[in-house]
């Protein structure tokens, strides 16, 4: 119990920032005395700070209580199709360094070797005394990836290495912290709960554009992932725009743009390395951003006749005025659809951006250790 009521007590103050011990004791419904406790002793483990204290009250002054930001350290890990890229985080979530390694397809040997080392170079980086407060790995990372050997454009024996490989445990066996999986777009919806804004829709669609889109699930404020693979967006049938039909990974993947920017002679390695310095086609980033817009906005009708959400959050490894731009031009597309019979969510972009994957990696472990659903 008493652990459970410390979970209570961090998620309450992740979610709502620092908070003085009465009004903790209000919100959680616990005794003042069982809160004076419980922060004692959060604060003496390290994972609790005291603020400058509130005056102007009748009475004692009150003394907000903050996350330590060292209080707590966490690793996430994204495996991606052009490029694999490890953070490390503190206990607010604020990414203090990172790596990151562009390759043509992903492999796991090389992937295990870069994750070793460059997390044993991250480590070195830290105090004796911070290491010790690394509480573990997350991985994301796509499920099935020898499945996708031919949208790679790689030979199928290529992947294949991937079929039997527990890249889980090979990086654990490395390591003395706990280290976790997750399907990498389910994992970018979890920081968009972990992260993201404690006061919005508690249902919600997640659409993550990365070399190919993928999706996730909130329900009630948790993330839904089902047997282990729910909300996977990216097969979702849609138009092509010749009178056929073929998945949204095919018109709304930054795969897709990549292969017209290589078609007409553009370097592409830059898109892969950070959002911030993308040198690509204007021209052909706003069709591929009209097209995407108009496979989205259909793929979110087919889902509203299922699921009755409060809203669909759009993110991705895009610059920011290209994501604005696709949520914009999906909420214009979804005008132009049959929505009858339909109560349709609002369309809005997610909160945690590029480095949603790799947080939602560093968010599994956090949320094993410290937080409550």
């Amino acid at each position: 119990m008493r652990a459970h009521n410390e979970r209570l007590v961090l998620t309450l103050l992740r979610r709502h920032g620092p908070m003085a011990k009465a009004d903790i004791a209000r919100s959680t419904g616990l005794s003042a005395q069982t809160v004076s406790v419980i922060m004692r002793a959060l604060e003496g483990d390290g994972l609790l700070e005291r603020g400058d204290p509130i005056r102007g009250k009748v009475g004692q002054p009150s003394v907000p209580m903050a996350l330590a930001a060292g209080g707590a350290y966490f690793l996430g890990l994204k495996i991606g199709r052009r490029s694999v890229e490890l953070v490390l985080t503190d206990f607010k979530g604020q990414v203090l360094d990172r790596a990151t390694r562009v390759h043509a397809y992903p492999e796991p040997k090389a992937t295990v070797k870069f994750a070793v080392s460059q997390i044993e170079a991250l480590l070195a980086d830290l105090p004796d005394d911070q290491r010790t407060r690394v509480a573990g790995l997350g991985i994301a990372m796509p499920f099935f990836l020898w499945n996708w050997a031919a949208k790679l454009n790689v030979a199928p024996e290529r992947m294949e290495g991937w079929r039997d490989f527990d890249i889980r445990a090979e990086i654990a066996a490395a390591f003395d912290f706990p280290v976790f999986l997750q399907n990498d777009a389910s994992a970018a919806c979890g920081a968009e709960l972990v992260f993201g804004p404690q006061d919005g829709a508690r249902d919600f669609l997640y659409f993550y554009v990365g070399y190919f889109i993928g999706g996730g699930l909130a329900l009630d404020g948790k993330l839904f992932t089902g047997r282990g693979n729910a909300a996977a967006l990216g097969p979702l049938p849609v138009p092509d725009g010749k009178g056929g039909t073929c998945q949204l990974i095919d018109l709304a993947s930054l795969g897709v743009l990549e292969a017209t920017l290589l078609s007409s002679g553009f370097e592409t390695s830059s898109m892969w390395i950070n959002t911030e310095d993308w040198r690509v086609d204007e021209a052909m980033l706003e069709d591929w951003l009209n097209s995407a817009a108009d496979a989205l906005a259909y793929a979110v009708v087919s889902a509203s006749a299922v699921l009755d959400v409060e809203a669909v959050r759009i993110d991705g490894w895009l610059p920011d005025p290209a994501r604005e731009a696709l949520v914009s031009k999906t909420q214009a597309a979804l005008a132009r659809n049959d929505t009858t019979g339909l109560t349709l969510p609002r369309i809005e972009a997610g909160h945690v951006g590029s480095d949603a994957r790799t947080l939602g990696g560093a968010s599994l472990p956090l949320s094993h250790r410290f937080l409550i659903e």
